[in-house]
């Protein structure tokens, strides 16, 4: 018999996944940074709710928020380097993320508690990460031990 986990190349899908989300992080944390890209780049701040920089027009922005996405695509890249790594990044940055969401929603958008800050399409899109990120972890490791019974040797 051989094994169901499903590879890409030498890494499995849900490194693979774990890959590209990284790669999506670093993209978004690098765009924040572009004039144009970033409407208001002028109004950035490094930290705050009156920080008025908007990525794509839409996404409020700070330098800090800017950053934590390119750390978070550093850790995805990292992290996927090893499917149980890929696993933990992606079923915990969901759990991150769906706590961001939740924080998002019962914080004024202009108390001095929204430091990073976040809008409600910041809060929206961090819905849509918490559930996506969690569904590629939890489904993409499950699909990957469901019926594994080992390779055959010489397969």
């Amino acid at each position: 018999m051989t094994s169901t986990t499903r590879t890409v190349g030498d890494r499995t899908t849900i490194q693979r996944a774990a890959q590209i989300v990284g790669v999506v992080f670093l993209a978004v944390g690098v765009l924040g940074f572009i004039p144009g890209i970033t409407s208001n780049y002028d109004t950035m701040q490094f930290a705050g709710h009156s920080s008025g920089a908007m990525l794509l027009g839409l996404f409020q922005v700070s330098a800090l928020h800017n950053i934590v996405h390119l750390l978070f695509g550093v850790a995805g890249l990292l992290m996927s380097r090893t499917a149980g790594q890929a696993r933990n990044y992606l079923v915990g940055g969901g759990i991150i993320y769906l706590v961001l969401w939740i924080y998002g929603l019962v914080i004024g958008h202009d108390s001095a508690a929204n430091f990073v800050p976040l809008n409600s399409a910041d809060n929206w899109l961090h819905l849509l990460l918490g559930i996506g990120m969690l569904g590629l972890g939890l489904g993409l490791s499950r699909r990957n031990t469901a019926g594994h019974t080992g390779n055959v040797a010489g397969r």
